[in-house]
């Protein structure tokens, strides 16, 4: 298994709930939920069961059902059928795919007051009622978001770890990497970019360091999505492909924001917002919400019609870009990589850098002003964050955030949000593919650097 910073935080869980909790694993589908959750019931407890309700017999299904109040005789069936010997305190039963049979994770807050093993779940759309119908969530249920492989855990997979360990060390004393290092760590994420953070892929890569077939892989995990779009999204799985196919076409516009004109003229936020949730909830992409009055605190100002939509992992925008095609040649990979190739590279960076920073923990917002009305400028912040403000005796403050994917480029939209909301404002930042700078209170930060944040 590829080294994942999740891992740790599995271990945390375990000597810290000593068998009061179970903890749920969420996460999109060949996110590397099953590997991770059975990795480390092998190396972590002197036994393990993992039981995939994806491919559960009805048989083992039964069992539950049967002897959902008699858990000595469950678990003789199950270790018996498994043939696993499971040691009370020291094993962990892992309930992969949970979705598919919601009776189980409606028996876990049982399971966890018997006391006798530790619980794993593992599952993606949860929250859709057809996945929770008919059970009482647990309370006992801690929850475990695992995202694609952030740009750290793609250098540790590349071999690169000292290089991962010298970029959060400059990041951390506002230093810039020699100049070498800078354009090894600038080519490392533009092969990130295009390899993307599904740990498949990246294994893949690793080993073929072939984009074509790279290439498939994605577009086996994108054509698997669709299929849980025709199981799951029913009665609307037409507006969740439409989303879905559009986004790369919203993200290459100037302004970013999900227009949905381009899919019916007629189109209206009331009629598409379960398709927006299903994406989401599904983590098949990242939803970023306009602020209107960006304070600490963003969410009290979301604007819940106001949005735009990122793919989750950047790899599979790539090749949703372009899907036109039933393959995605090599060559074509090669000239994004150079760099030389027509296609608008803002769009890549841009997902890039919301795959990080959800990565990183931040919810996204952003900021736009349309200057229509009398007296008000045009604006648009990419994101918005919040950091704590060296100025503000470390207070927290609204971090405004531009993406530039040009060498050359204007800070207009910074400037005016600077202006209009001061105070609120602490640390600016600028990502572009140049070397780190620093002027007053705005930072200007290569790109590879933005997991930092």
């Amino acid at each position: 298994m590829l080294k994942r910073k999740a891992y740790d935080k599995l271990l945390k869980w375990k000597n810290n709930s000593h068998g009061k909790t179970a903890v749920l694993i969420e996460g999109a589908r060949r996110v590397g939920k099953s590997t991770l959750a059975e990795t480390f019931g092998k190396n972590e407890y002197s036994s393990y069961l993992v039981i995939d309700f994806f491919q559960a017999p009805n048989e083992v299904k039964s069992y539950f059902e049967d002897y959902r109040t008699d858990f000595d005789t469950l678990f003789l069936y199950l270790q018996a059928f498994y043939g696993v010997t499971l040691i009370e305190g020291d094993s962990l039963v892992v309930f992969d795919e949970v979705q598919m049979f919601p009776q189980a994770r409606g028996l876990i807050k049982y399971l966890v007051a018997d006391g006798r093993y530790d619980y794993i779940e593992t599952g993606s759309l949860l929250s859709i009622k057809q996945n929770i119908d008919k059970i009482v969530l647990p309370s006992e249920e801690e929850t475990l978001a695992l995202e694609p492989l952030d740009f750290e855990e793609f250098l540790w997979a590349m071999g690169e770890e000292n290089l991962a360990t010298l970029i959060r060390k400059q990041f951390e004393e506002l230093k810039p990497l020699p100049e070498g290092l800078h354009r090894r760590a600038s080519g490392l994420l533009r092969e990130y970019m295009l390899v993307g953070g599904m740990p498949k892929v990246v294994a893949t890569y690793i080993e073929e360091r072939d984009f074509s077939v790279v290439d498939q892989e994605k577009r086996q995990i994108l054509t698997l999505y669709r299929n849980d779009v025709a199981r799951f999204a029913r009665g609307y799985k037409f507006k969740v492909v439409s989303v879905l196919d559009n986004i790369p076409g919203q993200l290459s516009k100037r302004e970013k924001k999900f227009t949905l004109a381009s899919l019916d003229k007629n189109a209206r936020m009331r009629d598409y917002e379960e398709a927006f949730f299903w994406l989401e909830d599904a983590r098949i992409s990242n939803l970023c919400y306009a602020s209107t009055d960006p304070i600490v605190g963003l969410s009290l100002n979301k604007e819940y019609r106001s949005l735009k939509s990122y793919m989750a992992d950047t790899g599979l925008l790539v090749t949703l870009a372009f899907a036109d095609k039933d393959t995605t040649a090599e060559t074509v990979y090669r000239s994004i990589l150079r760099g030389n190739i027509g296609m608008n590279e803002g769009m890549l960076v841009e997902n890039l850098v919301a795959q990080m920073l959800v990565a990183a923990g931040h919810k996204l917002f952003f900021y736009s002003q349309s200057g229509h009305k009398e007296g008000e400028e045009r604006m648009e912040i990419d994101f918005l964050i919040t950091r704590p403000y060296t100025d503000a005796d470390g207070k927290p403050r609204i971090s405004p955030i531009e993406v530039k994917s040009p060498r050359q480029y204007g800070t207009t939209s910074l400037d005016r949000f600077k202006n209009k909301f001061g105070k609120r404002i602490g640390t600016q930042y600028v990502l572009h593919p140049k070397q780190m700078k620093i002027e007053n209170d705005r930072v200007y930060l290569p790109l590879y650097m933005c997991w930092c944040l």
